[in-house]
């Protein structure tokens, strides 16, 4: 017997209604990633939604190219310190300061003292997850997920 999609047991017919919904599974279980960027003050300026499961250096081009970067020094921390993304942020006209991994065999230079002021980012993501839906995703969808990530961007904003 096949059944209808009257009957409440047929195929959703949402759009995008359990896919792409950015939850991957990782050791950790289900998890969603939120990449930021934040201004020297810890302001969010622009962020993007991603699987747990994906590497931060696969998006962080992307994520890159939201905003404006030219005359600024971009400060992340080591897993985003690819060739790719310093190419990147080098030809956006803007100057970066990321640590290199222990294993890397051309390591660059990085100004320690200013990668202290990356602590803004971590300001960040603290009053964030001050916000039990944003710590723990109650949200199925993602759409919904982000936008009460930015609707709490935005109170921390106001405070």
């Amino acid at each position: 017997m096949q059944s209808s999609p009257a009957c409440g047991r047929g195929k959703k017919r949402a759009e995008h209604a359990e896919t792409d919904q950015e939850i991957g599974v990782s050791r950790g279980g289900r998890n969603t990633k939120i990449h930021a960027i934040v201004d020297a003050l810890g302001n969010p300026i622009h962020l993007v939604l991603t699987a747990g499961n994906r590497n931060d250096c696969s998006v962080a081009v992307d994520v890159l190219s939201g905003v404006t970067l030219s005359g600024s020094v971009v400060l992340a921390d080591k897993a985003y310190g690819t060739q790719a993304i310093r190419d990147h942020i080098t030809s956006q006209e803007s100057t970066f300061c990321i640590p290199p991994k222990s294993n890397v065999a051309d390591p660059w230079e990085c100004d320690f003292n200013r990668y202290k002021e990356r602590h803004v980012m971590e300001y960040f993501f603290n009053k964030l997850k001050q916000f039990r839906g944003i710590a723990t995703r109650y949200d199925k969808l993602a759409r919904h997920f982000l936008s009460f990530a930015y609707l709490a961007s935005a109170m921390i904003l106001l405070k």
